[in-house]
């Protein structure tokens, strides 16, 4: 939905989030240009870590939040030393000068390292500039370094003012009336290395997964070697945090040698990823962090006061938040410190609670070492089935292959019902066994076969099946239509004994449409691939000029893909079912477009969502906007269809199908060994895996039979922006 105020449109998002939208507008009245006079300068800091993709998207919410709220806002090119150089380097920045940034990878405004900088003499010059200019706010995007210089330029702030004016440079009114500077960082690291931050930039990993699909040792460092282990299925990772053996080199030439070398006849050989890492276009997940980031560090600059302490804005869990600066640094360098003392577990510690899991999730799922040594493996006698159900998600393979390996390396026997609840009741069960999953990280679909089919006129086979093959619990992957089926097959416990087993229900469907989760396995290769797709019809759009297209996304009822991929993709508007519209804002939208045209930006863009209105359709939005629009710009549509659900999964839905899995299996195998032991095999569970700020949060229910709901997991509340203006 397009939204205006004054020359500005907004997205109004769905309800869902409407909370949001209330306390956006709450500062949007509150603070005014008689509330902030002073202005914001956006310094995009490059000087100790080089260019990270996605940090565009962070300029560009800066820009456009910091105008929205009546501030001036500057560029300063080349960071640092664009500070201390001054002159050209400080630009005044506009709504359409960030406009097609959202796409392009490395950072426009330029970067540059600065030794200047790091001296009291630049220091002093750079002050000296922002002071000439009135701006005493600095949004710094960097890494721990440039965050550092940042803060130690504040504390500094008061002498290189008085020093100024002990000068002659400026005068004592302009000394009280600039004698605060505040500052809020964003972090911007392709390493992730910021301690207390879940998520910084996900794009190095893209390309490390894409460039190493398929299963090979993957020399990297850092968390993103962890994360690309558990997606890549690699055979080694080296890390700092973990560092191997004395005498691993030998151990690993032995094994390359006789496995690779004399039994396959293959060669071997070595690729530096170097600088790939750092470029390229800036997935969906990326621009939405950045922007989300962006807007929360105006709002805080808003909020700060003389006495207020530096921080530093990033997304922690499911929320964005504000952390002391100095505390997150002296806790990134506590890390380092703890690995040059060889206090390694420590230093894993220090790096989150993201990094202890995907470790544990790596040794459970990746530990090829379980085929030959039994000795590794305890065995419990329990069995357990896997199946898919619904529409095939990007990253149903890889939670089948988690809960597979996990499941044996638990002792349970794993089998694998193919074409969901209809083969299930069919009986196209198999045991499925370790070597089976292998490669089914990149696979994109399902490779069990997934079908809509519902349990209800079937509980009795299925019952049937679940005895003949001594069922012991049932994880089942899947979309809305899983959900039901769970439910169905609860509400038959009671005629049938032979369904009082735990039961595992993991949110995967591109619609997201999941009752209770915030995340399910699939959104994000969907979403990435509705963005890539509009950058490319933008581009289209942008050589023919005067274009607008009308996007239509698939969702079903839920407006997650059209929204989110409208912030993503920097669209016009979005028409989603959460958020009735009318004819009359049809309309309007269209004169707004017509009024765009007449600017620089000569292209439209407009996504709808197939379920948003039963009358206002995809066909029929093109007409108007094609009649409305006659003299002013043509129109053109298209319908994305069923490639949303195609594709390899996004490194994101491999490392998210393969820890929440491994999070349901490890459900199971509790709640199986807590029931047997006590002899309460009629005691039943159901567990409803999804994504719910970071945080287990467990409801149960007592009746009859014991009934389990718990939510778990983290990741991006994308639509938690209710307002953010349009490309």
């Amino acid at each position: 939905m397009l939204v205006r105020d004054g020359q500005y449109p907004l997205f109004c998002f769905s309800k869902r989030y409407r909370y949001f939208s209330r306390q956006y507008c709450r500062y949007r009245y509150r603070f005014d240009t008689s509330y902030f006079p002073t202005d914001i300068l956006l310094k995009h800091d490059l000087s100790v870590v080089p260019l990270r993709a996605g940090m565009n998207a962070a300029v560009r919410a800066v820009v456009r939040m910091g105008i929205y709220v009546g501030a001036k806002v500057y560029f300063v090119h080349e960071g640092y030393q664009g500070m201390v150089d001054g002159g050209d380097n400080i630009k005044e920045a506009t709504w359409e000068s960030v406009s097609s940034m959202l796409q392009m990878g490395g950072t426009v405004i330029g970067s540059a390292r600065c030794k200047d900088f790091r001296m009291h003499e630049g220091r002093l010059k750079a002050a000296h500039n922002l002071v000439q200019r009135g701006i005493t706010n600095l949004c710094v995007i960097g890494g721990d370094g440039s965050l550092t210089g940042a803060n130690l330029f504040r504390k500094e702030w008061s002498g290189l003012l008085a020093e100024l004016v002990q000068q002659g440079l400026i005068d004592e009114e302009a000394s009280q009336k600039y004698s605060a500077l505040h500052i809020v960082g964003m972090v911007g690291s392709i390493d992730n290395d910021f301690s207390i931050l879940a998520w910084i930039c996900k794009k190095p990993m893209i390309g490390m997964v894409f460039a190493l699909d398929g299963e090979m040792m993957l020399p990297t460092v850092k968390q993103d070697a962890v994360f690309c282990l558990s997606v890549c299925a690699s055979d080694w990772v080296l890390i700092p945090e973990m560092p191997p053996e004395d005498g691993w080199e030998e151990k690993m030439c032995q094994k390359l040698s006789a496995l690779v070398v004399q039994r396959l006849g293959f060669d071997t050989r070595v690729t530096i990823l170097g600088h790939v890492q750092r470029g390229g276009t800036p997935s969906a997940f990326d621009r939405i962090l950045a922007s989300r980031m962006g807007v929360e560090a105006v709002l805080a600059l808003l909020e700060t006061t003389a006495n207020t302490p530096a921080c530093v804005v990033s997304l922690c869990g499911n929320q964005s938040v504000r952390l002391p600066l100095m505390e997150c640094v002296q806790m990134t360098q506590q890390v380092q410190k703890a690995m040059d003392e060889k206090r390694f577990e420590e230093a894993v510690q220090l790096r989150g609670r993201c990094i202890c899991y995907i470790l544990f999730v790596t040794c459970s799922v990746a530990n090829y070492f379980l085929l030959f040594d039994c000795s590794l493996t305890s065995f419990s006698n329990f069995n357990v089935a896997v199946l898919n159900v619904g529409a095939p998600a990007a990253g149903m393979n890889a939670a089948v292959r988690s809960a597979v390996r996990v499941g044996i390396s638990e002792g349970h026997k794993m089998f694998a019902v193919s074409d969901g609840f209809e083969g299930f009741y069919k009986g196209q069960i198999k045991e499925i066994k370790w070597a089976d999953v292998g490669g089914w990280t990149g696979q994109g679909g399902s490779l069990l076969g997934t079908k809509r089919t519902l349990p209800a006129k079937h509980i009795d086979k299925i019952a049937e099946q679940m005895q003949k093959y001594n069922i012991n619990a049932l994880l089942v992957i899947g979309g809305f239509e899983a959900f039901l089926g769970i439910m169905e097959l609860l509400a038959a416990r009671a005629t049938f004994e032979e369904l009082c087993v735990p039961m595992v229900m993991v949110p995967a469907t591109v619609s997201n449409n999941v009752p209770g989760s915030d995340l399910s396995i699939g959104a994000d290769t969907a979403l990435n691939a509705i963005t890539f797709t509009c950058d490319r019809i933008k581009q289209s759009a942008s050589g023919t000029k005067h274009r607008v297209f009308i996007i239509e996304t698939m969702g079903g009822y839920c407006g997650y893909l059209a929204s989110v991929g409208g912030l993503a993709a920097g669209a016009d508007a979005a028409y989603i079912f959460e958020e009735p519209f009318d004819i009359r804002e049809l309309q309007s939208n269209v004169e707004h477009l017509t009024e765009k045209m007449k600017t620089s930006i000569q292209r439209g863009l407009v996504l709808r969502n197939e379920n948003s209105n039963e009358n206002y359709t995809t066909d029929f939005i093109y007409q108007l906007y094609s009649e409305e629009g006659k003299g002013v710009f043509d129109c053109r549509k298209n319908v994305l269809g069923h490639m949303q659900q195609g594709g390899a999964p996004s490194p994101f839905d491999r490392n998210f199908g393969t820890k929440i899995a491994a999070k349901a299996m490890q459900w199971i195998s509790k709640k199986l060994n807590e029931s047997y032991r006590k002899g309460m095999k009629d005691n039943s569970y159901a567990f409803h895996v999804v994504m719910k700020q970071t945080f287990l949060k467990l409801s149960i229910e007592l009746n009859h039979h014991l009934t389990f709901f718990l939510t778990c997991a983290v990741v991006h509340e994308a639509l938690s922006i209710c307002h953010l203006v349009k490309a």
